[in-house]
């Protein structure tokens, strides 16, 4: 992914719980490790992050249960009260931020979803996905204008009347998602927003959060234990371990090249095939047309596993086109089929 600006910057943030944890930081070695912390009687959930989420990109952060992922978020936006550091957004440090202006940036600038969809009962669809505008002081008109609009983005045009009670789960997350969406957010927040659901279910709004993202763009930070869905979703990962960032970078870059015993244990069992993307394995265009030409061309962006199907029985070797549609290299059958075998 091209360099773009930083929409959302963590410097040096920390988030202890117990007695006199900001005292300990200040007075201290700025950099406990767990044994210091310890003897203090303090517990590191967030420790010294540092990280940069980028100007429309899906950065997901993930890790076990107890790794910290989502006190991180709920620091991010100021949920949780971080007991030191900076959080950036748009320049902003938001921990300088007064009550009034951050309830002000949640409401205007910020959308969150969680794993429990946390709907009013006794609201209609509708009703549900146009009360952050109400609590905005927009008018009825206004806000159901703006709610029909995301109600149809997330496909659930025709239920606008239906409450929570009479939806699927995978119906009422897309109303969260609508509900979200209606204030028309530049940095979007989602903890763990499908694992909730059946997997086919999941699978489903998998793409069609994939779909809303490609008509949207929106800064997202997206939180999953279930590395498979990172996979399908991230433009980078975070791998977070006991409060600590182990490893920043592209789901690629996560499994061929790990940092540490932990990312390569995490990353372990995960198919090659599913990570790895064309452009990773794709050979140099030649000078001259290969013998009997070319057998269709492929995304380089696109995941191995995703094109196997369509190179399996393929004669003549596929051209590899960039986002711009320019013929970057070129992948065959063997290719493809060394990486199957590996994966």
């Amino acid at each position: 992914m091209s360099e773009l600006p930083a929409k959302l910057v963590c410097k040096s943030v920390w988030k202890l719980f117990g007695t006199g944890a900001e005292t300990f930081l200040s007075s201290t070695n700025p950099s406990p490790d767990e044994d210091a912390l310890q003897q203090a009687g303090l517990i590191g959930a967030v420790r010294d992050i540092n990280l940069s989420v980028r100007e429309g990109e899906i950065f997901v952060i993930m890790g076990l249960s107890g790794s910290g992922k989502s006190t991180l978020v709920r620091c991010m936006s100021r949920l949780i009260e971080p007991t030191t550091g900076q959080i950036l957004f748009d320049g902003l440090n938001l921990l300088s931020a007064g009550t009034r202006e951050m309830v002000d940036i949640r409401r205007h600038k910020m959308g969150m979803v969680f794993q429990h969809f946390a709907l009013l009962p006794h609201l209609t669809v509708l009703g549900n996905v146009a009360f952050p505008l109400e609590v905005q002081g927009l008018d009825r008109g206004t806000r159901e204008s703006r709610a029909l609009e995301v109600i149809e983005l997330v496909g659930l045009s025709g239920r606008e009347a239906y409450y929570p009670r009479e939806l699927s789960g995978g119906q009422q997350q897309r109303v969260g998602i609508a509900r979200s969406l209606a204030v028309e957010p530049e940095l979007w927040f989602l903890d763990e927003p499908f694992s909730a659901l059946d997997p086919l279910i999941r699978r489903e709004m998998q793409d069609e959060f994939l779909r809303i993202q490609n008509v949207l763009r929106k800064t997202i930070v997206f939180i999953t234990h279930d590395f498979d869905e990172a996979i399908r979703l991230a433009d980078r990962v975070a791998i977070m371990k006991d409060g600590i960032i182990d490893q920043v970078g592209t789901p690629e870059e996560l499994v061929m090249h790990p940092a540490t015993d932990y990312v390569a244990e995490f990353t372990r069992d995960v198919s090659r095939a599913k990570v790895l993307s064309v452009s990773a394995i794709m050979a140099p265009v030649p000078k001259r047309a290969p013998a009997g030409g070319y057998g269709g061309k492929v995304d380089g962006r696109a995941k191995i596993i995703d094109i196997a199907e369509e190179l399996k029985n393929a004669s003549q070797p596929f051209v590899v086109t960039d986002r711009e549609n320019k013929r970057v290299g070129l992948i065959s059958r063997e290719d493809v089929f060394n990486v199957l075998v590996k994966s």
